[in-house]
């Protein structure tokens, strides 16, 4: 009876196991809390960064800005005829200069030369600007675009106190540059500088340079005959050829066109960290009056160079004043010679309008938007008597 229990006991117990290996042979599939945390992590390791985020990914607001901005930054070859005065070693004997000018005058030499710098699109029908003095003087332009194709360049419009000049393609369709707000930046900013310096336009693709916004409203008296006001000085490198090429923001919006660096030495041609560019604001303005008029005779000489007055200039002047300007230079043979200014004159107005300090003059004319043949009145004080002079505009031969 014992050994038919045991066996009943066996019997039950191998079915029981039996039932237990089968059930779980054919239940349905079905994962746990600790596999499926297993799972997770090794997809997420397995998983490429996700594509917003910054810290896995080489794409920034810096490269996206370059990207939108590239497309439209151009190179600008000019054929250029440079003057220059070669001066005689006769020049100070009235006698060879009085009978034989033409063997012992000054004489103004012309030479041919090639030139290159930079520039942006501004519009879909092909106006593009650059800097003055990178088109001054030519005779023919030509600019490359990113996609390698070059076309000729109509001069539209030049300013030559503002080193802005406008031009245009006979292209439609094209990527436009757009600008952004100059009295909105901060310093510290990102500055990109995008242009053919050195011309490097290797494969028909600009150079960029990033930096910072150093400084703001820089202003710089009269350089070459130009006025430079309200400058953006950034870090971003900028060297020769980069003139005329756009300064973006982050955003990718042009805030400013490069234009000239501090170099810290005669012997130094390459960037040491100080550009300057032109704000896109000013920019704007400019252009839009170059559309409506162009430039024809808008590179005007003047050849009247002035500083401020300071109290010791005042009283060596014997003038009552010790705020306004006094003329320290004068070009021979210039408007300003031939119309009787004196060094040591002390102008006091412009065109009527009153004048306290060299930024004033430069800001009269500006605005006055002077053409070649176009009257400068201009007031002088001169030992103690107050003369009026009317300058006759004649074209820069510089």
């Amino acid at each position: 009876m014992q050994k038919f229990i045991r066996s009943l006991l066996l019997v039950l117990a191998g079915v029981a196991i039996g039932l237990f290996v089968y059930s779980r042979l054919n239940r349905p599939a079905s994962v746990s809390q600790n596999a499926l945390d297993t799972s997770f992590v090794t997809a997420a390791v397995a998983a490429p960064p996700h594509t917003d985020s910054l810290a896995f990914n080489r794409h920034n607001a810096i490269t996206e800005a370059v990207k939108k901005v590239n497309p439209t930054v151009i190179s600008v070859n000019v054929t250029q005829i440079n003057k220059y005065i070669q001066r005689s070693p006769f020049t100070a004997d009235p006698f060879f200069r009085q009978f034989f000018p033409d063997l012992f005058g000054d004489r103004i030499v012309k030479q041919k030369v090639q030139a290159i710098g930079s520039g942006f699109i501004i519009s879909p029908d092909g106006y593009i600007v650059t800097n003055e003095h990178v088109v001054s003087n030519a005779t023919e332009i030509v600019v490359a675009m990113s996609n390698g194709k070059e076309y000729p360049a109509k001069l539209i419009g030049k300013d030559h106190v503002a080193d802005i000049a406008l031009l245009k393609i006979d292209k439609h369709h094209l990527p436009t540059a757009h600008f952004g707000n100059s009295d909105d930046l901060l310093i510290g900013e990102w500055a990109i500088a995008i242009g053919n310096p050195f011309g490097l336009f290797v494969n028909n693709k600009p150079t960029v340079t990033v930096g910072v916004i150093s400084a703001a409203k820089r202003n710089f008296s009269p350089l070459e005959g130009r006025v430079y006001e309200d400058m953006i000085q950034t870090d971003a490198a900028i060297n020769p050829g980069n003139s005329g090429g756009p300064l973006c923001n982050a955003d990718g919006q042009v805030i400013g066109m490069n234009t000239f660096i501090y170099t810290g030495g005669p012997n130094n041609n390459g960037s040491v960290g100080v550009g300057f560019a032109i704000p896109s604001n000013h920019i704007k303005k400019i252009i839009e009056r170059l559309k409506k008029r162009g430039s024809g005779d808008k590179d005007i000489w003047i050849g009247m160079y002035v500083s401020d007055l300071n109290g010791y200039l005042a009283r060596l002047l014997n003038y009552p004043y010790q705020s306004g300007v006094y003329v320290r230079r004068i070009d021979r043979r210039s408007p300003a010679e031939k119309a009787g200014i004196k060094l040591g004159d002390v102008v006091t107005a412009l065109n009527g309008q009153k004048i306290g300090s060299v930024q004033d003059a430069q800001n009269v004319i500006e605005v006055s938007d002077l053409r070649v043949g176009d009257k400068l009145f201009v007031d002088l004080w001169r030992n103690g008597k107050k003369l009026k002079k009317t300058l006759i505009l004649t074209k820069n031969p510089f």
